[in-house]
């Protein structure tokens, strides 16, 4: 692929919420210290990539997704010292990092915020959108008002603490406030955000996941004003730091990869891409994930949306599949047992550059539980990585528990990390197989072309990888007919018969065959 940076073929990577990962100080909060202790075990499970949550100066309304200065580490998560030392020490065991970029809007206690709403004119009264008058808040958008000394309303994107900041607008209904994105105020915002990107560039990170990456240009129908922002970041990648990765959370590949000039989209679960009809297709309170070994559904549905878009965009990008994510479900919640092993199997063997969310590899439970901050029902995906049943907390933090920043998980069989490595048959240990596996293989890398050979109503899927490597699968808990012998297995879980001119499979089988 054209200008893509050389280790994102055979990349896999490790999803890290910063305090729920590791505690190195005993407050109670993971770190950027604990992350660096880990990375040996994050290592040897075969990843080689990290993306780390927000971990920037925030009052954390909103986790952290809420930044109130992209320069500074935040104190919870120790200094940009230990980041800096966190990419040196990565790098040394061939690790790439990434960070979470957010774009879209600060937290109200950015300075930037802070001087937009003096109520006189500076270098920051553009810098966000606001109305004219205090009075003027039009319909169609969400506003405060009444909160500065500056007459007018600002626009918010999510929570009251994020004001949006002012890239402009492709289409002009109240041309009183609103600025189009070819104006060089609202070109200024970009500047700025392409300086971040620099300022952690020159200091070691390897490139960003950019959050709500198609927010930035308001009333933009089509994206197309806010793709030609990206195009200029990508420009910038390109011509001076050509081994840095752009990650888009857009979920369209189309528009982020081929028009913006991503390197990489996340399908996620948002409007039932491929993620949830894998693992989280729930209906009437059945479910019918095609995952879930009592679906009984054909593969079709899953991957119809992403056939389609990865035949627009393989000589151009990856479309990322992911375990989960902090703004998801865990896992567990839907697939059980077999169930996520036969996932983990589809997720390392497709195209594209898989992501796994910390914890997924060891089975972690989705727990209900008050909100915290404004997690609300995301909460229970963000409780912290558990390493040891037999240390306090589970090995996360030494502090009182009462000092966590969530509690643990309190059941007798929580998974852990040292109940799991050294058992040949945990999940811990499958997903460390494949890793390795993948990486040993061209064919199971991220360039290699996809070829569906089999997709049946009865649940049976099989496709090639490359020029010699094939997957298949029955999720089902019914013996399936593959229309094909099987033969040179690289992996396999459960059983399987081979005929004349098929193969049986057992109940929740997975092959990974040479052809």
């Amino acid at each position: 692929m054209k200008n893509m940076p050389s280790w994102l073929n055979d990349a896999i990577f490790y999803e890290i919420y910063p305090q729920s990962f590791y505690d190195s100080n005993g407050d109670g909060i993971g770190d950027i210290n604990g992350i660096t202790q880990k990375l040996d075990y994050i290592k040897d499970l075969g990843f080689n990539a990290l993306w780390l949550n927000p971990c920037f100066v925030s009052p954390f309304m909103d986790a952290g997704y809420d930044v109130a200065d992209y320069y500074t580490v935040a104190p919870r998560y120790g200094t940009n010292d230990d980041l800096y030392n966190l990419f040196k020490q990565a790098h040394k065991r061939g690790i790439h990092v990434i960070l979470d970029l957010v774009p879209g809007h600060t937290s109200d206690k950015c300075e930037w915020f802070k001087q937009s709403a003096l109520p006189y004119s500076n270098e920051y009264s553009d810098r966000y959108v606001w109305t004219k008058s205090v009075w003027d808040r039009p319909e169609g958008y969400s506003w405060v008002a009444g909160n500065a000394d500056r007459d007018g309303s600002y626009m918010l994107n999510f929570f009251l603490s994020q004001p949006a900041l002012n890239y402009g607008f492709n289409k002009i209904t109240h041309p009183e406030w609103q600025l189009s994105y070819t104006d060089k105020r609202a070109q200024a915002t970009f500047d700025e955000m392409l300086n971040v990107m620099r300022f952690w560039l020159d200091k070691g990170c390897d490139g960003f996941r950019v959050d709500m990456a198609d927010s930035l240009v308001k009333n933009d129908e089509d994206k197309t004003a806010t793709a030609s922002l990206w195009r200029r970041a990508r420009k910038m990648l390109d011509e001076k730091y050509p081994q840095a990765v752009l990650v888009s959370e857009w979920c369209n590949a189309p528009r982020s990869i081929n028009k913006a000039g991503f390197h990489c989209d996340f399908m996620l679960d948002h409007w039932h891409k491929m993620l949830h009809y894998a693992t989280r297709e729930v209906v009437n309170g059945v479910n019918k994930s095609y995952f879930c070994k009592t679906a009984h559904v054909s593969a079709k549905t899953m991957l119809e949306n992403y056939l389609v878009e990865l035949a627009e965009t393989r000589d151009n990008g990856y479309i990322s599949i992911v375990s989960g994510n902090h703004d998801t479900p865990r896992l567990s919640y839907t697939l059980q047992g077999k169930e996520s092993e036969l996932f983990f199997v589809f997720l390392l063997t497709m195209p594209g550059a898989p992501f796994v969310y910390y914890g997924d590899e060891i089975g972690m439970r989705y727990i209900p539980q008050p909100s915290k901050e404004g997690g609300y029902q995301r909460t229970g995906s963000r409780t912290p990585m558990q390493w040891d049943s037999s240390a306090k907390n589970l090995g996360f933090s030494s502090a009182e528990r009462d000092k966590l920043y969530l509690d643990v998980d309190c059941e007798k069989n929580a998974p852990c990390v040292s109940s799991q490595q050294n058992d040949e048959h945990s999940l811990l240990n499958i997903i460390k197989t494949l890793n390795g596996i993948r990486h040993a293989h061209s064919d199971l890398q991220a360039d290699a072309k996809l070829e569906v050979l089999q997709m049946t109503d009865d649940g049976v899927l099989c496709y090639k990888r490359g020029d010699g490597i094939a997957v298949a699968f029955n999720p089902t808990d019914k013996q399936c007919t593959l229309n094909m012998p099987v033969k040179d297995v690289l992996y396999q879980i459960n059983s399987f018969a081979v005929k004349a001119d098929c193969t049986v499979l057992e109940p929740q089988t997975a092959i990974i065959f040479k052809i």
